[in-house]
């Protein structure tokens, strides 16, 4: 399972990548992630660097690893979530210089099978749903942040 959504954003495409790669400032524009940080000497956002974020939906809490797999300024960042050393999904942004500023689209790729998939579903039962209105939470947010409004 894969989604996307995108939103234009009057701010430079350079500003919209600072705070997509912002991962333990993402608690401000995400209903889910609640921020994190930087593992094993990373300080920010580099190809590999690896980051342990904290996540929480209504009374659940967990902690989720990411892996820095693309970080290519300003037009593309992606990373990989895992947790217990499963796949748990894989998060791609992309960056686009339009006349009105920049063009931000997130999308997320479901990666869970087997025991992952069944234990994330009781922490967060639809899912797919969740991650719909969560993705367009984060992006109106984002873009909420990045005009100053």
């Amino acid at each position: 399972m894969t989604y996307s959504d995108t939103i234009t954003v009057n701010c430079t495409p350079e500003a919209a990548f600072a705070l997509i790669c912002d991962l333990p400032g993402m608690g401000r524009f995400s209903p889910e992630n609640t921020g994190g940080k930087w593992q094993r000497g990373a300080t920010g956002p580099a190809v590999g660097a690896l980051f342990k974020g904290t996540n929480t939906a209504g009374a659940k809490n967990w902690t989720t690893t990411a892996r820095v797999l693309e970080c290519d300024a300003p037009h593309s960042f992606q990373f990989a979530v895992s947790a217990f050393t499963m796949q748990v999904a894989l998060w791609t942004y992309r960056v686009e210089s339009t006349p009105e500023g920049c063009r931000i689209t997130e999308s997320w790729t479901d990666r869970r099978r087997g025991l992952m998939k069944i234990m994330g579903d009781r922490m967060t039962p639809d899912r797919e749903g969740f991650t719909k209105k969560s993705i367009a939470t984060t992006l109106g947010t984002m873009k909420v942040i990045l005009e100053g409004n």
